[in-house]
């Protein structure tokens, strides 16, 4: 990312592989509940026995629903998976986010949009070949429902139990489910959020509206946020569905969106659009000032 305070030395590609990896597992800490109510907002209408029963209305509502049927530790079904993906996918994606834009601009300082597209391209698409298991147990704890004060009716017992089931009854490609929609989907979250991030702050830098400190960081992620879950909606429902989908329901990620098309018009693709853009713009602002304020203490803490 642009722009260090200026007695800041220049942080490693290991310092900001960390950083991020750390401030993303912050953010989904702070944001997972949103990320939950979005997760059964975009299944419902599949019609599966899991969610049969209730109807969800808004994000708010939502969460009202599960903590009321199924309990507060519902909101957070699926965290564990949910850090280590991040621990994974935040890493790669925004920690060499950087080093892989240096790498195709040939170390030159005036980088092109198309060399940060590119590069936020790749990063994406390397996190999710890493972190694809770890998303799809997630998403399946999250649309898990169980009844208020015990594990009734919930597929999988445990995370580990989770890797080991899907492996045993769908093969390890099981775990891979959906790879290529949510190598789609990432490169354009990617793309929408780490460039749209980075062209913003390096504008507020160059024309010193703000310095590079927490209101630059703020301004910068909330506006990714947005550009972001207008952009990657479609495709993140599609992931989720597929997923989320038993064997044999979908016949690939291209036949779910169809599916989608036809049983429930185009506005499907747009379900549970309130809590993406609640759970992106948190999410991104949570994330990118931490991943700001937690490389620069690294760096600190390594030259003290």
């Amino acid at each position: 990312m642009v722009g260090t305070g200026s007695t800041d030395l220049a942080p490693s590609a290991a310092v900001k592989i960390f950083s991020a990896g750390t401030a993303g597992c912050v953010a989904d800490l702070v944001t997972f509940p949103l990320d939950t109510a979005k997760v059964r907002l975009q299944i419902q209408g599949e019609s599966q026995p899991l969610v049969a029963g209730h109807r969800y209305r808004g994000v708010f509502g939502t969460i009202f629903t599960m903590v009321k049927t199924e309990g507060p530790r519902s909101l957070y079904s699926g965290l564990v998976a949910g850090l280590q993906r991040q621990m994974c996918f935040a890493s790669v994606r925004i920690g060499l986010y950087d080093t892989i834009k240096e790498l195709y601009s040939g170390g030159s300082k005036d980088v092109g949009i198309g060399t940060r597209l590119l590069a936020g391209c790749t990063t994406g698409a390397m996190a999710v070949s890493f972190a694809q298991p770890t998303d799809v147990v997630k998403v399946r704890f999250q649309a898990q429902v169980r009844s208020s004060g015990s594990g009734s009716g919930t597929r999988y017992a445990g995370t580990i139990d989770a890797y080991k089931s899907i492996a045993r009854d769908e093969g390890i490609r099981g775990l891979w489910k959906g790879c290529l929609p949510n190598i789609t989907r990432n490169a354009i979250v990617n793309c929408s959020e780490l460039v749209t991030y980075d062209i913003i702050k390096e504008l507020i830098l160059k024309h010193d509206i703000m310095t590079d400190n927490m209101p630059c960081h703020f301004t910068a992620a909330f506006a990714a946020g947005f550009c972001t879950t207008i952009v990657a909606s479609p495709v993140d429902v599609v992931k989720t569905r597929y997923m989320n989908s038993t064997p044999g329901q979908y016949k690939g990620a291209i036949n779910c969106a169809f599916t989608m098309l036809i049983k429930e018009g185009p506005t499907a693709f747009y379900k549970g659009f309130v809590p993406s853009y609640l759970r992106l713009g948190s999410w991104n602002i949570v994330m990118f000032v931490s991943y700001e304020q937690i490389k620069r203490a690294v760096v600190r803490a390594k030259n003290i």
